[in-house]
């Protein structure tokens, strides 16, 4: 059976420290993001916050992408 992208991104994550680590971050810049976004008025502090948020998540998501190209050319998830 052949593995499918996202069985492969969970296998890797499992396998990978770093993977884990980054997740976690990513994880952790959602969660703030979304509490932010519970607030119905945003200070021009609490904006420019957002927006390094969203800045910081992108980062480590294109960190995973090219960390899980990596790994897939390698061949290399255990």
């Amino acid at each position: 059976m052949s593995m499918t992208l996202r069985d492969f991104r969970e296998e890797a994550v499992a396998c990978d420290p770093e993977l884990q680590r980054l997740a976690r971050e990513h994880s952790q810049y959602d969660a703030q993001l979304q509490q932010l976004s519970s607030d119905p008025y945003l200070s021009a502090e609490h904006i420019l916050l957002e927006a390094d948020l969203k800045k910081k998540k992108l980062h480590l998501k294109d960190e995973m992408e090219r960390r899980l190209a990596l790994l897939a050319k390698s061949g290399i998830t255990h």
